[in-house]
């Protein structure tokens, strides 16, 4: 099989936020259609969709109804293949999400499973007696707040829910659930997608066991332990990939809460026959408080650089890494890790794009980020549709764990609605995105950040991202090259190197608005032209000693 996806560059569409033909307010498939021809001048090779799927939309697609059918909101199987097919004209990918953790309790499986302990779809499901005190099963806690196990009267048994209570966990231990969802993965296989970014992936195999967690300050017990990584999930993607996988030719990333490099060498080792990547959470988890994203801390620059720096020395030549600063989950890139001030978006934008797209590994461009999107700050609550954000504020405020303020405040840093407020396409109405009303409110500022505008400007964040594409076509070093870090211990400068056959790539990196001075090793002697950088002021000083302005990037490309 060959290794095509390392050298694509993947585009996530959130289709919801993204854009909408019928001015009912929401995204859909005929939308991304429509911006295929955008995407092709971006230069993209993939594109990877969120869930389209049937859903009733308690978690925005991620709670599935219909494995088999389109969401109404979005369209038709008609628009899907259209879509394939035109992106197919542009050589261009499309990667499904595949969510076989849980489904709706609306899905057909669920109805049947609640409906009696005899039914053959009871198992598809994990149901539990309570405790002989009449407690839940265990003490964990949901991601969504409250317990994992919801309680059902006609059967009297909990059921567990590891997110909403709305999205039942399914039974891998259950051969028949497997079966069915192999044979689902080969109907969009056989359509013509190109592969599965798999939510929570590693959610699948709980321990038989189902022990009491550790208390957490939220009042529940951490299930992580008993859910992540558990005792059969290699098992389980090894035989998906006999089943389904290893029959196409295919694009696979495993989104993977909790798993550390030593976990993922096992997940995407190229003699393991399970997944291509992860999405690990270490470097987006960076400054959690005890309430995790809701009480955000400081975070030091050498703890992102011993990150990133730990996984791409242990991939290297083992695995494969993915490559992202934002996604649907995760606050926008620039308000996150740049800065969002006018005088230094586009510029931070740039220096933040230079670092990923460097490393070792597939990047992935979460839709808005080639514009250089930032977070929002909505006014009220009642703006917010994010079902995490909406439970944990109604949790926090009501056990007087923040006040509003604060949870404001880490609503603005790190909520996920962040990411979902609709692209920015021009500066009409609604930044172009609908002529009806919008699911959830434009950030203001599409005024000043759309397509229309980054279009005109030579100099503009899209012409960087493209040019960033282009590079990893032209040099194999980008794709290939093995990794160094340089000054680790630096809290301003993000630097290091690619080595690969008589070259060197050297990336400079400033994550500060402050000028600053530097050292190299001697053993580096910079040449005067930088393959790309995001600002022409020199950087040689004297032998050895540089200059980096603020957010400035540099890449230089070396003959040895």
């Amino acid at each position: 099989m060959t290794q095509w996806w390392k050298d694509a560059v993947v585009y996530q569409i959130y289709p919801r936020s993204f854009n909408d033909t019928t001015g009912n307010g929401i995204g859909d498939i005929k939308g991304i259609t429509e911006k295929l021809p955008y995407l092709n001048r971006l230069g993209i090779d993939v594109i990877w969709l969120s869930p389209v799927y049937q859903s009733p939309n308690d978690d925005n697609g991620y709670d599935i109804s219909d494995y088999h059918a389109i969401m109404d909101d979005f369209g038709t199987m008609d628009d899907f293949h259209e879509m394939l097919n035109v992106a197919d004209q542009f050589n261009i990918k499309i990667m499904m999400d595949l969510v076989v953790n849980h489904t709706s309790d609306e899905h057909k499986w669920f109805i049947e499973s609640k409906s009696s302990k005899n039914n053959p779809y009871r198992d598809y499901y994990i149901w539990k007696d309570p405790k002989p005190n009449g407690e839940p099963p265990t003490n964990w806690g949901a991601h969504f707040g409250g317990s994992t196990w919801e309680y059902d009267e006609q059967t009297e048994q909990y059921y567990l829910h590891l997110f909403s209570k709305k999205q039942p966990d399914l039974n891998w231990e259950n051969e028949s659930l497997r079966r069915d969802i192999y044979d689902m993965m080969l109907f969009w296989l056989d359509k013509g997608v190109a592969g599965f970014r798999m939510d929570v992936i590693n959610m699948i195999s709980k321990d038989p066991e189902y022990p009491d967690g550790e208390l957490q300050a939220t009042g529940f017990g951490d299930g992580a332990p008993f859910y992540l990584n558990g005792p059969k999930v290699h098992d389980y993607l090894q035989e998906m990939n006999r089943e389904v996988l290893s029959k196409h030719e295919t694009i696979t990333v495993g989104e993977m809460p909790g798993a550390n490099v030593e976990q993922a060498k096992l997940y995407t080792g190229k003699d393991r026959d399970e997944l291509d990547m992860v999405f690990h959470f270490e470097h987006v988890g960076l400054g959690e408080g005890e309430l995790g994203k809701f009480s955000p801390e400081e975070w030091r620059l050498t703890e992102l650089k011993e990150i990133f720096s730990s996984w791409q020395k242990g991939l290297d030549q083992v695995g494969w890494n993915s490559l992202y600063w934002s996604n649907h989950d995760q606050p926008r890139a620039i308000s996150r890790f740049g800065d969002e001030r006018e005088r230094y978006r586009v510029k931070s934008g740039k220096m933040l794009a230079t670092c990923l797209h460097m490393l070792k590994g597939t990047p992935y461009i979460f839709q808005g980020e080639e514009l250089g999107m930032t977070n929002v700050r909505f006014d009220s609550i009642q703006d917010y549709r994010d079902l995490e954000t909406l439970n944990a504020y109604d949790d926090l405020l009501s056990r007087k764990l923040l006040t509003e303020n604060e949870m404001m405040e880490a609503i603005y840093q790190r909520g996920r609605d962040n990411a979902r407020t609709p692209m920015h396409w021009s500066n009409d109405k609604n930044g172009g995105f609908t002529e009806g009303t919008p699911w959830i409110p434009v950030n203001p500022n599409y005024t000043t950040i759309n397509a229309d505008l980054v279009l005109d400007q030579p100099d503009s964040i899209f012409y960087y991202y493209q040019k960033l594409i282009q590079l990893r076509k032209e040099h194999e070093i980008i794709v290939e090259g093995t990794y160094e870090d340089l000054l680790k211990d630096h809290e301003s400068l993000f630097c290091y190197k690619r080595v690969y056959k008589e070259q060197e790539l050297v990336v400079l990196c400033n994550f500060t608005d402050n000028r600053v001075e530097f050292e190299l090793p001697e053993s580096i002697e910079l040449t005067e032209e930088p393959l790309i950088t995001n600002d022409s002021t020199p950087i040689i000083q004297s032998d050895q000693t540089y200059q980096l302005e603020p957010y400035q990037a540099s890449v230089y490309l070396i003959q040895k």
